[in-house]
């Protein structure tokens, strides 16, 4: 990604990234139109009431990820293949233990967590039992992220896509044959994604090494290097914690959700997990320009860089008027994918087709937001990522629960877009008025 027409390498780079994005938020939407169509509209809120907890999980090896991904693009970028492939020995190796621990302290948690969310008593059991499966497979879940970012650090965001259709499909399957053939209701789910999410772990580590025993170094690396791990941990801890936090918001707009019934838990639950669907060209695109920056800033072309953010943005303009006309055409239809029509669907629909169209009006500056913090990732800046992804955090909790007593759960819709907004403004701010330099990689080039 250092050579080439900014543009064209970018937009050929993400489409592949939001292509994998879109299939491994399958696993979440299959888990729940399944589970609300042969299951019924408790299960889907089960389901979706878990749903905080998991992407607490996912915030950490997600946060891992970023912290491996933009040290071993700049090393890439660099040539350094030695110290290149010493940085993803060290990366495995530590999320190994890592996944080890949050395995552990998931079973000890999970129920706890799930009370103090305010859980209704009708889905608390279900919920325990599909988090308490679901945590079995942290390990996997930290392989695949932290194997991705790899993949997308050296500039390959196909074999991941390919691997993600075969393991998303075959969860489509299983879903549906535990559920409506063995009729295993929430406990099918969450066995169906633990199965099809350990496969894809493995075929893609399988892969990777394939890939790294092709490229040649002279020398051999290290399968463990202290000094890299201290630079990718630099930016990976402030990314755990940022990510992790945003979830801990995430786990108590749930908890203001659950204060309402079932049919209000049960919408939410299928429209966030549409939006996800709909946020994941905005998280890919921030993600691929994030490699982008670090593979030009060790490559000392960040010239390139302004490019690549203005390709981008014009690509996220486009995007999110289609997915605004999309929610506003087919709202009801696709809400009404999730559940069962002889129970209630239309309360259900009614909560998340109004979540909905609030958000996807904002959906343009979720993803510039997203890019920005892409760009400052990328270039090392984590404490400007961390401030304006907290900004966006504090503001959206904090109105939430404002304003939640007095209007209503529309409110919980609305303190979303006030985050983006106002958290695009501030990382604008920090791109603007400061240049990418070179230094965050001459520091790394100077423990060498």
């Amino acid at each position: 990604m250092t050579v080439g027409n900014p543009s064209r390498i970018l937009l050929g780079f993400s489409l592949p990234m939001i292509l994998s994005g879109m299939f491994q938020q399958l696993y979440n939407i299959v888990d729940s139109v399944v589970a609300g169509q042969f299951a019924g509209v408790n299960a889907l809120a089960a389901v979706g009431a878990s749903y905080p907890i998991t992407m607490l999980f996912i915030a950490v090896a997600t946060g891992a990820g970023m912290g491996s991904s933009v040290i071993i693009s700049q090393l890439f970028g660099a040539k350094d293949f030695i110290r290149m492939k010493s940085a993803i020995y060290t990366a495995l190796i530590s999320i190994a233990a890592l996944s080890a621990l949050f395995t552990l302290l998931g079973i000890v948690f999970c129920t706890p967590l799930i009370s103090l969310m305010g859980t209704p008593e009708a889905i608390f059991a279900d919920s325990d039992l599909y988090l308490r499966i679901y945590v079995y497979g942290i390990f996997f879940l930290f392989l695949y992220n932290i194997v991705t970012a790899v993949f997308n650090a050296l500039g390959d965001s196909k074999t991941p896509l390919f691997l993600l259709i075969f393991s998303s499909l075959f969860n489509v399957v299983l879903d549906i044959w535990f559920v409506a053939g063995f009729e295993m209701g929430v406990a099918g789910v969450a066995w169906a994604t633990f199965i099809a999410q350990g496969l894809s772990a493995i075929l893609s580590a399988l892969w990777l090494f394939r890939k790294l025993g092709r490229i040649k170094a002279d020398g051999r690396a290290k399968p463990f290097d202290w000094h890299l791990l201290g630079a990718m941990s630099k930016i990976a801890i402030p990314s755990i914690i940022q990510q992790s936090i945003v979830s801990v918001g995430q786990l108590g707009v749930q908890a203001l959700v659950n204060r309402f019934d079932e049919r209000v838990v049960a919408g939410y639950s299928a429209a966030i997990k549409i939006d996800s669907f709909l946020k994941v060209a905005g998280m890919s695109v921030g993600n691929a320009i994030s490699s982008f920056t670090a593979q030009n800033i060790g490559a000392g072309t960040v010239s390139r860089i302004r490019s690549g953010r203005n390709a981008a943005i014009a690509v996220m303009a486009v995007y999110s008027v289609l997915a605004f006309a999309v929610i506003r055409l087919f709202g009801d239809e696709i809400v009404g994918v999730f559940v069962d029509s002889k129970e209630a669907a239309a309360d259900v629909i009614q909560v998340g087709v109004e979540y909905l169209n609030i958000v996807s009006m904002f959906y343009f500056a979720c993803g510039v937001l997203l890019i920005l913090n892409g760009i400052l990732r990328g270039s090392g800046r984590v404490l400007a990522f961390t401030c304006s992804t907290m900004t966006d955090l504090v503001l959206r909790v904090s109105s939430a629960y404002l304003l939640a007593d007095v209007i209503g759960p529309s409110a919980i819709w609305w303190s979303i877009p006030i985050g983006w907004c106002i958290a695009m403004v501030l990382a604008w701010c920090f791109t603007f008025f400061r240049r990418t330099d070179r230094r965050e990689f001459v520091r790394l080039e100077a423990g060498k």
